[in-house]
């Protein structure tokens, strides 16, 4: 099995941590991670990094998410979702007009409290624990960014719209916090995400289509070249006679290179040796001489 990454479809029920599981039987890989945590009744894009593409979780993570929610206005849960228990419930009077103002006020950076049922750990402990002991503690407040709400439509006090949001962010206390603004209250009641970065649920594959794709010899032609990633990198080629460089980790100079490239310190690079193998990412440093030096960052071999 290649490394690269498989754009997986996470259904309902199933955790994240369960989807890693699944693939890691199925694939006999050990070495699998997921990049970005689905609540179990949520659904949608959930990209998988296999073998030695588990090194690009982390850029992975950063990238902007897409999703359609549902949201319900008059009733407050624990959970901020509809798993939870109805803690508050308050009549809506607030208009259309006045409910769309609510939800565009929420465009751009924001401070978001994560809610009490969720992975974060404080003390050791995830939230979601120590919620179920009953105990509330005090969260910090995390910077995230709404970049965009769209699609908004309302149905009475059921409000379905697509978010475009940074990482971090967590719709259903979106939800809760346009609720609380409008005065009623409101919880998530749905959650799809539709892209995760440049993976989009179009071509992302249900786990029940992985044994096919298996028995056909089919599922690596699924599986994206860990580089895909990184297409927005300016790609550099190094010349066959520095490979005792490239393959040792070392920094490289422009000498190093196939060709000539202008670099740009502060910039991050793709490295590619003359056989157009993809080695890893760089950054474009100053050496203790002044000169534009690429040092490894993330190696991929």
């Amino acid at each position: 099995m290649k490394d690269g990454i498989i754009n997986i479809y996470k259904e309902k029920d199933y955790t994240s941590f369960d989807v890693v599981a699944i693939l890691r039987k199925k694939l006999h890989i050990k070495k699998i991670g997921h990049t970005g945590t689905l609540d179990p009744q949520a659904e949608g894009v959930l990209p998988i990094c296999i073998g030695k593409a588990t090194k690009a979780v982390d850029y992975l993570i950063d990238k902007q998410k897409t999703y359609v929610a549902t949201m319900k206005l008059g009733e407050v849960t624990d959970t901020q979702d509809h798993t939870g228990t109805i803690i508050d419930a308050k009549e809506v009077h607030s208009s259309n007009e006045e409910i769309m103002k609510a939800i565009q006020s929420f465009i751009g950076p924001y401070s978001q409290i994560p809610p009490m049922y969720s992975a974060i750990k404080i003390g050791g402990k995830r939230l979601y624990e120590l919620a179920r002991e009953g105990k509330i503690v005090e969260r910090k407040a995390r910077d995230i960014v709404i970049y965009n709400i769209s699609d908004v439509s309302i149905k009475e006090a059921i409000v379905f719209f697509r978010v475009t949001c940074s990482k971090g962010s967590y719709i259903r206390t979106l939800c809760h916090d346009i609720g609380l603004a409008l005065g009623c209250g409101a919880h998530m009641t749905s959650l799809i995400r539709e892209k995760s970065g440049d993976f989009d649920i179009q071509n992302s594959l249900k786990i029940d289509e992985l044994d096919q794709l298996i028995s056909d010899n089919k599922l690596e032609d699924k599986i994206m070249n860990v580089d895909s990633v990184f297409q927005s990198y300016p790609k550099v080629i190094v010349s066959e006679a520095s490979n005792k460089y490239l393959y040792n980790g070392n920094k490289l100079k422009s000498d190093n290179l196939a060709e000539w490239v202008l670099l740009t310190e502060g910039i991050q690079y793709r490295i590619y040796d003359e056989l157009n193998q993809f080695i890893g990412i760089y950054n474009c440093i100053k050496s203790e001489d002044d000169e534009l030096i690429l040092k490894p960052k993330t190696l991929f071999i």
